[in-house]
């Protein structure tokens, strides 16, 4: 069907995707625009097609979050001095079941120590993972620290609004991009997808996402009204996807893959699912292939 449109796609991005926060205008454009070239050739690498059969706009959100996310330190610890992230970053530990004596004593867990644990169990690089887990809990944090926060107000509505301009049939959206996705499809029903795929979801993470969630779920989620179609996909070795399945938490799931990816040492890295099997058999009866 070589004659047949471009497939419209919204890609949502995950966390540690910040061009600065001084980026704008035009430079930001044009940021925006390798972003989304990035993601439309390694789709289609795993679709086997060429990067001409999909019309991919990129929803950049990181920007917004700037403003609430507490200033870097040099000592990775520093993390904990954010009680909201220290929690979070506990009950990811708790979830992940790591053990007790990982914790020495302290009234939270250490991120060098909890980072040396979870590299050994992922059979990950563990000084690049230290650096994702204090970007990773900082990121989070400041978009789920308040229901009415401006930031997360902010993040959601850049998402619903391009997806509002571009009318994708396809939304993808990986690691926290997903949470935002989700609450951006849910604050705004007149937004239909045919699909939303979600890569590497936290969404079910207990406590420190799934009951902060806009709606709160009562019991279960549900997927987005305007969304015809949800597909999560969750590699059992990224150890952001935690659980895994979102379908025990979630109604409305239409499959719920917990398939190998294959991460490399490249932790949680959009591109390994994006060019993945299982990727590319979801997207492809929406291209025609």
């Amino acid at each position: 069907m070589t004659g047949s449109p471009p497939l419209s796609i919204v890609a949502v991005h995950g966390v540690g995707n910040s061009f600065g926060a001084d980026v704008g205008g035009e430079l930001l454009e044009d940021l925006r625009g390798r972003r989304a070239a990035v993601w439309a050739e390694e789709i289609a690498k795993g679709l086997g097609v060429g990067p001409g059969r999909l019309d991919l706009d990129f929803a950049y959100y990181a920007d917004r979050l700037a403003a609430g996310r507490p200033v870097a330190q040099g000592d990775d610890d520093e993390l904990l001095d954010d009680p909201l992230a220290r929690r979070m970053l506990e009950e990811w530990a708790r979830e992940l079941g790591v053990a007790d004596e990982v914790s020495q004593g302290h009234a939270g867990i250490p991120v060098r120590a909890l980072s040396s644990w979870v590299a050994r169990k992922f059979d990950l690089a563990e000084g690049p993972l230290r650096i994702f887990i204090r970007l990773l809990f900082r990121e989070v944090a400041t978009y789920l620290r308040a229901d009415d926060a401006p930031e997360r107000l902010a993040a959601r509505e850049e998402v619903a609004a391009r997806i509002a301009a571009h009318r994708p049939r396809v939304v993808i959206a990986h690691s926290l991009g997903s949470v935002v996705a989700y609450e951006a499809l849910h604050a705004h029903p007149e937004l239909r997808p045919e699909l939303f795929l979600t890569l590497g979801s936290p969404l079910a993470m207990p406590r420190a996402v799934f009951d902060r969630l806009v709606p709160r779920p009562e019991y279960r989620g549900t997927r987005p009204a305007g969304a015809t179609r949800w597909v999560n996909i969750a590699d059992p070795g990224d150890p952001v996807a935690v659980p895994p399945g979102l379908s025990g938490y979630f109604e409305g799931i239409a499959v719920d893959h917990t398939s190998v990816v294959g991460f490399h040492f490249d932790l949680h890295n959009a591109v390994n699912y994006l060019r993945s099997a299982t990727t590319a058999a979801t997207l492809a009866p929406y291209l025609g292939v």
